[in-house]
Parts: C-alpha cells; structure tokens; sequence
C-alpha cells in the first residue's frame, strides 16, 4: 500500500515548537506575536498548538531558561570556579561567545526583554546576577593587579557583556571565522582593557 501523496502537516514536539516560537518572537517582538501567528508560523491549528503548551508566556520562559542556563553554566564550570581571576575573566568571556554562537536565537530573544511581564522582569534579574558576577570578579582581578588599576568592575563588566551580546546583533552560523571568534573576542577585549605582561 502506497502513502497519500497529500502534503502532511510537520509533526511537532514542545522542543520544535519552541522554536518556531522563538524565530516569531525574535521577528515580530513578544508583545505582537499572538498564538494565532505561532500556530500559523507551525503550520498547526492552534488547539494543536495548545496541545503542547499552555501558551506563549510558557514558550517565552523557556526560551529565556535555555538562554540563561547556558549563561549561568559557564560560572560553574571548574575553569571560572579556580585560578587567578583573569584567567577565570578569559575563559568565562570565551564561553560566553560559544553559548551565544550554540544558542543565538534564544539569547537573541534574551537580550531583547525588556520587562513587561513576570517572565522577563525574571529574566532581567537573573541577567543583573550574571552580570553582578562578572563584576565581582572583575574586581578581584582588580585588586590582584591583573587588570588596570582604575577599572571600576561595574563599568567593566557592563562594557564586556555589551561587547559579547552586541554579537548577536550581526553574527551569522556558518560565517568565515565563526569557529575563531571566541578566542577573537578574549584577545581584542584582553588587549583593550589588559596591560602587557
């Protein structure tokens, strides 16, 4: 017996519809995209759509949860948890660019919350923490003399998320050098703010 030769609707899990959600909400920003867009965009009804999650409030939670446990991974690896702080300061800079690389549409839609429901005023907390523990250790690297006397930790850990998440502005996979970028990025940060040995 041979298979209808009628187009069949893509069969979806959370996980895919994820990020179908993901690519609307990057595209038409949270507030405009309904569920009726998602489902359109799935090429599903949206009962079909229901199915699998409760809403878009529970798609825009996941998303930014993935793009936050990548980023809060990397401080509790052993190479940002023992060393000399600048050391720790490289290689957290360095794992910060593969996870945006790994996870760009969703640290993409990370970056652009800007706190108009529970979920992103959540979101935006917990990037204050990451970024309060970039400034930490910042200043630690400070206070051993491993970075410019002067550098007001704050200031500096705001400057290197900025110049990490401004990546994601123009960064594209598959790009001439993508594998090259973290490094890239630690060593022109590094020439910028660290003195020669």
């Amino acid at each position: 017996m041979t298979a209808p030769t009628g187009r069949r609707r893509p069969a979806y899990d959370a996980a895919s519809l994820l990020a179908v959600a993901v690519a609307e909400f990057n595209t038409r920003g949270y507030d405009a995209t309904s569920m009726e867009d998602l489902s359109r965009a799935a090429g599903i009804t949206k009962s079909s759509f229901y199915h699998h999650v409760s809403g878009k409030e529970e798609l825009l939670k996941a998303a930014l949860t993935r793009a936050l446990d990548g980023l809060f991974g990397i401080l509790s690896e052993p190479e940002s948890l023992s060393g000399p702080a600048l050391d720790r300061l490289r290689h957290i800079i360095y794992r910060q660019v593969e996870v945006l690389q790994s996870e760009l549409p969703y640290v993409t839609l990370l970056l652009r919350v800007r706190g108009n429901t529970e979920t992103e005023r959540w979101a935006l907390a917990r990037r204050r923490a990451y970024d309060a523990s970039i400034a930490s250790l910042v200043a630690e690297a400070v206070a051993d003399g491993e970075v410019r006397a002067g550098v007001e930790p704050s200031l500096a850990a705001r400057l290197l998320s900025g110049t990490v998440n401004s990546i994601s502005e123009w960064y594209r996979p598959g790009r001439p050098g993508s594998d090259a970028l973290p490094g890239e990025v630690v060593r022109i940060v590094g020439e910028g703010i660290i003195p020669p040995a």
